[in-house]
């Protein structure tokens, strides 16, 4: 079977929510001859390695029983952390006003990584203020959203 984030996404979900946790994301990648799961889970007290461990055994057990995937695979289960990854318009929505780094598909005036201030989300845009400008970034040009942490 084939996955991609939001079928993969789909048939995870629920596990994880019947755990406890939100999953706020996954990241799938290539690796040779395996695939490369990274997932992302959230509850409201904060993530430690006990959660991640737990999540990751009923997650990889559920994969392995059910034979979902064919190929090798290696699971990883993290806190999105305070430089966390956006995967979605809700996740842009709720960090408004927050730094960002936006990694773009393609060159636009001439780079791939811009930072700036997330001012919100316009017809299927990201919009970015960078200085006084503000640009709009086509959500399929997005590669990765990433918050940027910033200490006072």
């Amino acid at each position: 079977m084939r996955f991609t984030q939001p079928n993969l996404k789909g048939l995870i979900a629920p596990l994880v929510e019947s755990l406890g946790y939100e999953l706020w994301g996954i990241e799938l990648s290539n690796q040779g001859k395996s695939i490369k799961f990274r997932m992302y889970i959230e509850k409201d007290n904060g993530v430690d390695v006990e959660d991640c461990a737990l999540v990751s055994n009923h997650v990889s057990d559920m994969l392995d029983l059910e034979g979902f995937v064919s190929e090798s695979y290696t699971l990883e289960v993290s806190s999105p952390g305070l430089d966390r990854v956006l995967f979605d318009e809700t996740q842009y929505k709720t960090y408004v006003g927050h730094v960002v780094e936006v990694r773009l598909l393609r060159l636009f005036d001439g780079q791939r990584n811009f930072v700036g201030i997330l001012k919100g989300v316009e017809e299927d845009c990201l919009v970015l203020q960078i200085n006084e400008q503000e640009y709009l970034f086509p959500n399929e040009e997005i590669r990765k959203i990433r918050l940027v942490p910033v200490f006072d």
